[in-house]
């Protein structure tokens, strides 16, 4: 199904005001408060009150970590590429124009944001392997202007080829196993440093909770609203969507809806404590892995394994042939669907759609997290590595009460 990255793609596409005189039985605010991340409860209280976040592209970096061997030989072109103020689907599609190739022949494995500093693998398929004279950087440079966003902040934008390498496959989306951010957070409001640095030492051992960010939902919640038209009426913003044009945000309003149920699930198990521990009938994941199981009895066995992180407890990602589950995390997972009219008909619709239930951890490892001072500029700087489709707020959120960006 669909991946994170998704919902970065298209976002831009689907911020459309919601209309709720086609729900009139729904409001802005259920919405609102639905899709409003800052809402979701968190297992600990954040010891800083409030921060300040990418106020430059340098206040968050992310690089891709993608363990594949080139082979050096091939008609697709591996291109690592350090970029900064651009998104993924724009260098993607200056790549298409700069080797005259068709943007499906331009492989990525996972888009990352405009305002950060990213560094990401594209790979170009060219059979003959004949390369235009001008070089990459100097041909975006040149035709800045046919971007949509260089409408502003274009100073800022910068773009270097790393390295480059020929391969005989193309990258594909999802392909990467993990991203590694580094993150300024500024102007600073605390009472104890003490007490930050003993959160982080927890968030280090103990993960947070796997919750989806808010951008999954579009501006104000659009995304959710726009899902229940097409669930409910057929059409996509008024309109029949096209069976092939529209894929890729079909796609993205299936995810959506899927994150607003999980969320809201992963909510209620951090409410009662038991988004790091098992209940009966749980599915557990097996850490680093997209393997999951069940057994028949909770012993010493299964706490311990989730105590040491080697396992975690997961949730939905709403479908058909939930069949898995069972027992007390079954009921509490249904009860949270039927307790609330908008998750109840975003399950609907994702059933009639026949989407198969996927199985997601509800715990969050965050590694190799080091952070470090500089009390001069009253700035904290992190560095952690994320596995591929979680998202580094869910951490920030456990750190910080009021995120300003």
């Amino acid at each position: 199904m669909t991946n994170i990255d998704q919902a970065n793609q298209h976002q831009h596409q689907n911020q459309q005001p919601i209309d709720t005189t086609q729900f009139p039985d729904i409001t802005q605010s259920q919405i609102s408060k639905l899709t409003n991340t800052g809402n979701l409860p968190q297992p600990y209280p954040a010891p800083i009150a409030s921060a300040s976040f990418k106020q430059t592209p340098s206040d968050f970096q992310v690089d891709e970590v993608l363990d594949i061997d080139l082979s050096g030989e091939g008609e697709h072109l591996w291109l690592l590429i350090k970029k900064t103020s651009m998104n993924t689907l724009f260098v993607a599609q200056q790549l298409a124009k700069w080797a005259k190739i068709p943007n499906r022949d331009v492989g990525y494995s996972g888009l990352k944001d405009r305002q950060a500093v990213t560094t990401q693998w594209f790979s170009l398929r060219i059979p003959k392997g004949e390369l235009p004279k001008m070089g990459f950087a100097e041909f975006i440079y040149q035709n800045r202007s046919t971007a949509y966003n260089t409408a502003d902040d274009s100073s800022l934008e910068a773009l270097e080829v790393l390295k480059q390498v020929w391969h005989s496959k193309k990258l594909h989306k999802g392909a990467h196993k993990a991203n590694r951010f580094l993150i300024r957070l500024q102007e600073l409001v605390f009472a104890d440093k003490q007490a930050v640095d003993s959160m982080l030492e927890t968030i280090k051992t103990q993960g947070v909770p796997n919750y989806f960010g808010e951008q999954r939902f579009g501006r104000n919640g659009s995304n959710i609203a726009t899902a229940l038209e097409w669930f409910e009426q057929g059409t996509i913003h008024g309109r029949k969507p096209h069976p092939k044009k529209s894929r890729d945000l079909q796609s993205l309003l299936l995810s959506s809806a899927r994150s607003a149920i999980f969320n809201q699930i992963l909510a209620k198990r951090v409410t009662n404590g038991s988004w790091n521990t098992a209940l009966a009938g749980d599915v557990f994941n097996l850490d680093g892995s997209g393997s999951v199981f069940t057994v028949a009895q909770i012993d010493q066995e299964i706490h311990d394994r989730l105590a040491s992180g080697d396992i975690h407890p997961t949730g939905p990602l709403w479908g058909i042939n939930n069949d898995k589950v069972s027992a007390e995390a079954q009921a509490l997972e249904q009860k949270i669907v039927n307790d609330d009219p908008i998750l109840q008909r975003l399950a609907q619709g994702l059933d009639n759609k026949q989407i198969k239930t996927m199985r997601r951890a509800l715990r969050l490892p965050v590694s190799e997290l080091n952070w470090s001072w500089d009390e001069m500029d009253n700035t904290l700087v992190l560095d952690f590595t994320l596995a591929t489709g979680s998202f580094a707020t869910s951490v920030l959120a456990n750190l910080v009460a009021q995120l300003d960006s």
